[in-house]
This record gives C-alpha cells, sequence and structure tokens, in this order.
C-alpha cells in the first residue's frame, strides 16, 4: 500500500541544531493549509491503490491549529481510499500536548504520536532551544498513554557536550520505563546554516565528539536490546512487530507521495521535490499548479538507494532480489564488492543475505557510500 508525507512547515522556535523547512510564524497558516489541500487534489491520481500510511512531519505539525488539521484530514478522506488500518502518525512536541489538544487529536483519524522528546533533563533541553521541559516531556507522553494513545514513539539525541554516558542511561531508562514501543535514537549532527554551526565556528561551542557518539550509540543498543526492543534500522527501535510502518516503506522502496513545501515523493521509479520556500508554495497553488522538480533515477541510482536503504535494516540487502531487478552483472559486481567489509567482520553474507554485524552498524553510510556502484561499473 502507498504512503502520503505531509510537511507542516511550522515551529514555535528554531532549535539550535535543525536545518528542516520550517517558519516560527504561523500568520500563513491558513494559506498554507489550502495550498496542502490543493496539492492533494491535484496529486490524487497519482495514488490508484489503498493508502496504508499517512505522516504528518515538518516542522511542527501539532502547532497547526485543530480546525486546519480537520480541512486536511477531510481533504484526506474525500479523495483518497485510506485503509481501515492505515498508520496515521503526527510528529508532535510535548508541550503542545496537553489535555485539550490531545482531546482533539483524539477525534481526529490520528492514531500513532511521534513525540519530539529528545532529553528528560532541563539543561539539555535549553542547550538545545527546545520549548519544552523535562517534565512535560513525560507528562506528555503519560498523558497521551492515559488518553488512548499507546503506538507512541518518541526521539532521543546523544553526542552533544552535556549528555555523560550517565546522563545517557537515565533517558534510556526513563523510556523503557514509560512503556514506549517505539524509539529513534540520532546522534547529533553539525548542519551547516544552523545556529549551532554558527557557535562552533565562533569558538562559542566546543566541536561535536565522534568517540562519544559512537559510545553512546552502542550504549544505546545494548540497552534497548536488554529490554527486549529490536534495533531494525540504524536509528530506531521498537518492540516486536511495533515498527513504524511509514518509515519502514521508504526504506523498503515503496511509493509515496510527497505534499507540502520542501516534501519529497518517489513513485517507484522517479522522485519528486517540492520547492522549499512557502510563498512561492503557496502562490503557485493558489494558481492551480504544482511546485516540484522531477529527479529521474537511472537503474543505477535505485539500485544505489536500495543499497543504502537496506543495509540500514535488520532486513538486509537481498542479492537474489538484486539479480532479478537489475541482473546478473549487477549482483557479482555486488558480492565482489562486499568482500573487503565481510574480511573486516563489517558485514555479514549468508547466501543472498547482507547484514551489518554490531561493529559494522557504526560504519553504515560509509559502508553503502563505498558499494555503490558507478557508470559502467567503474570503480
Amino acid at each position: 500500500m502507498a504512503g502520503i508525507y505531509i510537511h507542516i512547515p511550522f515551529c514555535k522556535k528554531a532549535c539550535t541544531y535543525c536545518d528542516f523547512h520550517f517558519t516560527t510564524s504561523l500568520k500563513y497558516a491558513e494559506e498554507m493549509t489550502d495550498a496542502i489541500c490543493k496539492e492533494l487534489l491535484l496529486k490524487k491520481d497519482r495514488i490508484t491503490e489503498q493508502v496504508g500510511s499517512i505522516y504528518f512531519g515538518g516542522g511542527t505539525p501539532s502547532v497547526l491549529p485543530s480546525p486546519l488539521l480537520n480541512r486536511i484530514f477531510d481533504t484526506l478522506t474525500q479523495h483518497f481510499s485510506i485503509a481501515a488500518d492505515a498508520e496515521i502518525t503526527m510528529e508532535t512536541n510535548p508541550d503542545d500536548l496537553d489535555a485539550k489538544k490531545i482531546a482533539e487529536l483524539r477525534h481526529m483519524p490520528v492514531n500513532r504520536f511521534s513525540i519530539g522528546t529528545q532529553s528528560f533533563f532541563d539543561e539539555d533541553l535549553r542547550w538545545m532551544n527546545r520549548a519544552h521541559n523535562s517534565a512535560e516531556a513525560e507528562n506528555s507522553i503519560k498523558r497521551s498513554q492515559d488518553a488512548g494513545f499507546e503506538n507512541l514513539s518518541i526521539d532521543l539525541i546523544y553526542g552533544y557536550p552535556l549528555l555523560t554516558n550517565v546522563k545517557f542511561l537515565e533517558n534510556i531508562n526513563k523510556a523503557v520505563d514509560l512503556q514506549i514501543p517505539h524509539l529513534s535514537g540520532y546522534s547529533l549532527t553539525v548542519e551547516p546554516k544552523t545556529a549551532l554551526a554558527s557557535l562552533i565556528k565562533k569558538g562559542k561551542q566546543i566541536p561535536l565528539n565522534d568517540d562519544q557518539s559512537a559510545e553512546q550509540f552502542q550504549l544505546l543498543i545494548e540497552k534497548l536490546l536488554a529490554a527486549g526492543f529490536e534495533h531494525y534500522e540504524i536509528s530506531n527501535y521498537s518492540l516486536p512487530g511495533q515498527y513504524a510502518v511509514h518509515n519502514t516503506n521508504y526504506w523498503r522502496g515503496v511509493s509515496y507521495l510527497g505534499i507540502g513545501p520542501s516534501a519529497h515523493g518517489f513513485d517507484g521509479t522517479n522522485r519528486q521535490l517540492n520547492v522549499a520556500n512557502n510563498a512561492e508554495y503557496m502562490e503557485k497553488l493558489q494558481q492551480g499548479k504544482l511546485v516540484e522538480t522531477v529527479e529521474e533515477l537511472t537503474q543505477l541510482d535505485r539500485l544505489n538507494e536500495y543499497t543504502m536503504t537496506s543495509l540500514r535494516t535488520m532486513w538486509g540487502m537481498d542479492l537474489h532480489q538484486i539479480k532479478q531487478r537489475y541482473g546478473k552483472t549487477f549482483e557479482e559486481e555486488m558480492r565482489f564488492n562486499l568482500k573487503p567489509f565481510e574480511e573486516r567482520n563489517w558485514l555479514q553474507v549468508e547466501q543472498n543475505s547482507v547484514k551489518l554485524t554490531p561493529e559494522g552498524k557504526l560504519f553504515a553510510d560509509h559502508i553503502a557510500s563505498e558499494l555503490f556502484l558507478l557508470e559502467n561499473h567503474e570503480r
């Protein structure tokens, strides 16, 4: 089944590390909602099958007033065939999830929250310039569970200067104690044009430590596996069978619509990229025009994407599938290129299955990039 991703480009505050597309002004929230609904209408014929997942990302979708969210849901339900058991996720921040907002969301088709917790320590949240505090982080989870939202995921960040291993363990234990069925753990990265990058460049903030990130990544894996979680993707952990449907479909190459400014879509062959400019996006949609660039993916592009995404998951890369989809020559070259990493014990090859080892997970992106096949099969 296909998916729909909807980018809501609004946030209360700009986190020091964030480079996603958003604005902190809700001035044009109604106009943006109108544009999103118009884009859904213009793209509705691109999906001929049932929709199995809808994901509201951003930005912070939970800052959008409930009447505007309902307008988007009305458009979705009127013009798309949505499976009865579809996963419908909304990214939220703890400070938005008061009793009133949760009650409003309870009356919408939303059945899963992804909560941007990041940490349960106030000093860390202030350092990140988050809008919530530690009490809100914990209470928003409990409040959501009490209201019947059991399918929850939270984000935790690691690898930043304030986070000792002792503190990170407390964050992990808190998540386990709160009976969260899904957790995403991200190593903090310094993205260009962010406040964090500027502070480091000016010497006002010490650079991040790769060794610390690696150690805390391994700590996260160890503790969550011991608590019964599966490490089913490099950054994602869940209790058995509670994988994120929408994101898992990304990694498996399932088609999805990308709606909203800066959103990406994929039709199984090509990728569509919306303009990352709110004013231009709204203006064009008011005229009934799409604002997307189509990236035509070659056979080699699709193979390299499959290499990158499949290796990140616990299911791994299927060499038989490569042979079926792309031909024997590609499969043979891939087997040859795997050997150095197999010798270093960074990955294991068993017949047609290729999976990263625990050590290899530390180098997932590097391994994938080294396995990318070039035009004319030249390395």
